[in-house]
């Protein structure tokens, strides 16, 4: 199942808060892309929050994988977790 996981800093954090755990955070999103579990990986234009596109069979496991994340075990970041099903409108342009 696909999943979209949307960042969310925590309250009254600093950029300096997040620099000890900047590598290890790419190493390990670079480690769940290599096992097919991260697909896509973004950062939100406007404020700069990761965008994550997960697989995995459901939101627990998602709930899991990010949770994993260096800035996450650290308590600077949560994760918003939206599984997402095929858009199935296209079915209406087929009804007679």
């Amino acid at each position: 199942m696909k999943i979209l996981a949307l960042e969310k800093e925590a309250p009254h954090t600093q950029l300096a808060d997040f620099q000890p755990h900047l590598v290890d955070e790419a190493a390990k999103v670079y480690e769940l892309y290599l096992a097919g579990v991260v697909r896509e990986s973004y950062f939100n234009a406007t404020d700069h929050t990761a965008v994550l596109i997960l697989e995995c069979a459901g939101v627990d496991e998602a709930r899991l994988t990010v949770g994993s994340l260096p800035l996450v075990e650290a308590g600077l970041i949560t994760f918003d977790l939206i599984p997402l099903v095929p858009y199935s409108g296209f079915s209406r342009l087929l009804q007679p």
